[in-house]
């Protein structure tokens, strides 16, 4: 018979290194997917679209898996949070009559072995602000044994009339600007001084020539005047 345990994201990972099963092979190749964990984003423009990010990567290609999610969200003027999408065996279903017709699963597809549980929400409103939180349930299937692993992502969403920049977009940008400027500065500064130092370089060699064509001629003079023989 099949064991089956309930574990959580972090002895999943642990379970890479601390099983006696795991070849050295795959221990070397713990994030050799393409999957990579980001945040969502938290603020929608209201009658637009907007996607509920939940990315929750495997740590191991090869291990047999299968995953469903389960999306709850509650205003800020409600006591408890509510189930509102739920996909699974690559099937979504709207839980909440206030999203109806509005949600969709825009994460992975064509597979049980989910990765991607992201939502979108079409046509935001304002009473969409609130707290969405994403559940993601995954059964990874060994040679004898199965293993739960369960992740929770949280998105505070605020819902605005138009997009607005964040303080540390801003700063970003100014900094950038500084950057180019800074440094279109000191390489015209460095063209200068190569210039200068170019210059000076040539007039010490101009110098050096001119010198040595003064003392070449002397030399000729003096030995021209050394060869014409004196009348007796």
């Amino acid at each position: 018979d099949h064991l089956r345990r309930f574990w959580t994201k972090e002895e999943e990972e642990g379970l890479l290194w601390s099983s006696p099963l795991t070849p050295p092979l795959f221990a070397a190749r713990v994030c050799g997917g393409a999957c990579v964990e980001v945040d969502s984003d938290t603020e929608a423009v209201v009658g637009d679209g907007f996607q509920l990010g939940c990315i929750y990567c495997k740590m191991r290609g090869e291990v047999r898996a299968k995953a469903s999610v389960d999306w709850y969200y509650r205003s800020s003027d409600e006591p408890e949070k509510g189930e509102i999408y739920r996909y699974q065996n690559q099937r979504g279903e709207i839980m909440d009559p206030r999203f109806e017709d509005r949600l969709a699963w825009n994460g992975s597809k064509g597979t049980d072995d989910l990765q991607d549980g992201s939502i979108y929400i079409l046509n935001v409103t304002y009473n969409d602000t609130g707290t969405y939180t994403c559940y993601f349930t995954r059964t990874l299937t060994y040679n004898y044994y199965e293993v739960q692993a369960n992740n929770t992502k949280t998105v505070q969403l605020n819902v605005v009339s138009r997009l607005t920049r964040g303080m540390a977009s801003i700063l970003s940008e100014v900094m950038m600007y500084v950057s180019i400027v800074g440094l279109q500065f000191w390489l015209l500064v460095e063209m200068i001084y190569c210039y200068r130092k170019i210059a000076a370089a040539g007039e010490e060699a101009l110098r050096e020539s001119e010198a040595e064509y003064l003392a070449i001629a002397s030399e000729s003079k003096d030995n021209c005047a050394a060869s014409v023989p004196v009348p007796e």
